[in-house]
């Protein structure tokens, strides 16, 4: 399948894993990668600008197939060194960028004077229109099925998507609610050029979490995840588990009251043992609805095929059959 998404990031398939907390290491990027989607190392998941060029590194040796760092930009009193970071990058020969959180408008001309092109994570038509303003390449557009963070808009993919065909002029992928052929053949009638996966791509064999998140996954339903810390304006999409439950009882209780601190220990640093230890009730991680339509735990390669193909299906045989 080739289209403007494929011609941009030079990729076979026009599939993009996206950047992760804890699961957007080297390896699942690789692996991605040599399916023939784009893989992407999640930046800020590597301490410093050191460990972050390492991390490239690695993946350097694992595929020779393009890859992305995700960088998110984040709206803190103590800011990351996001210069380190985009000097790894550039340093590291990395040509594709997918930046989150904030505007990227501050650090395009460092990565566009180095050749990178940037799709930019979005989940409102107006964050969109910006991006495109500014000069990133491309645009993945959030509806509110997506796991982690999907804004204060509430809109739908059905919905979300048909309106970014209609004003935008770049290419852009659809995120949130992708699992497999249907997705992506989704996707395309209503005007994206491709998919980015989250949640789907943390149950594989090659994502680098324990067993246990990848059974969560799978055991889950569409009915499973929450949405919690609404009342901050930062509301993130998880699975529900007891820690989840505190949170909510804690926001309904103080209402506007609740400030961060007081859902800090279910919230806050959590990651590294939900992923690598596999604690699944210590606290909140991101999830998708999409998770009642994951039952496998497939390789990348595996589940990669198995979306081109049942996306060739339906749009040669299923589809056309009815005209």
């Amino acid at each position: 399948m080739k289209n403007r998404i494929t011609e941009l990031f030079g990729i076979q398939h026009p599939i993009i894993q996206g950047g992760m907390h804890f699961v957007g290491f080297a390896e699942l990027a690789a692996a991605v990668s040599n399916a023939g989607g784009l893989g992407t190392i999640t930046g800020l998941t590597q301490r410093t600008p050191a460990d972050l060029a390492n991390e490239i590194a690695k993946c350097r040796e694992l595929t020779d197939k393009p890859f992305a760092v995700n960088l998110t930009f984040l709206p803190t009193v103590k800011s990351p060194d996001y210069p380190g970071y985009i000097e790894a990058i550039i340093k590291g020969g990395v040509k594709i960028v997918e930046t989150a959180g904030r505007s990227p408008q501050e650090y395009m001309p460092a990565l566009k004077e180095a050749g990178i092109k940037v799709i930019h994570k979005c989940t409102s038509l107006r964050h969109a229109l910006k991006a495109q303003s500014i000069g990133c390449d491309a645009v993945s557009v959030d509806g509110f099925e997506c796991g982690g963070h999907p804004g204060e808009d509430d809109i739908p993919n059905m919905i979300l998507l048909p309106r970014a065909a209609d004003e935008l002029e770049i290419p852009f992928v659809a995120s949130g609610g992708m699992a497999d052929g249907r997705s992506l053949v989704a996707a395309l009638a209503l005007g994206a050029e491709g998919m980015n996966m989250g949640t789907r791509f943390i149950a594989t064999q090659e994502a680098p979490v324990h067993e246990n998140v990848k059974q969560a996954i799978v055991a889950a339903s569409e009915l499973d995840t929450r949405l919690v810390m609404r009342p901050l304006r930062n509301t993130e999409r998880v699975l529900n588990n007891s820690a989840v439950e505190r949170i909510l009882e804690k926001e309904a209780r103080l209402g506007k009251d609740l400030t961060f601190n007081d859902i800090i220990d279910e919230v806050a640093g959590v990651y590294p043992r939900i992923m690598k230890d596999g604690e699944m009730e210590l606290g909140a991680w991101s999830c998708g609805m999409v998770a009642g339509l994951i039952h496998d735990v497939p390789t990348c390669q595996q589940l990669i095929d198995n979306i081109m193909a049942e996306a060739e299906q339906i749009i040669r045989k299923r589809l056309a059959s009815m005209l």
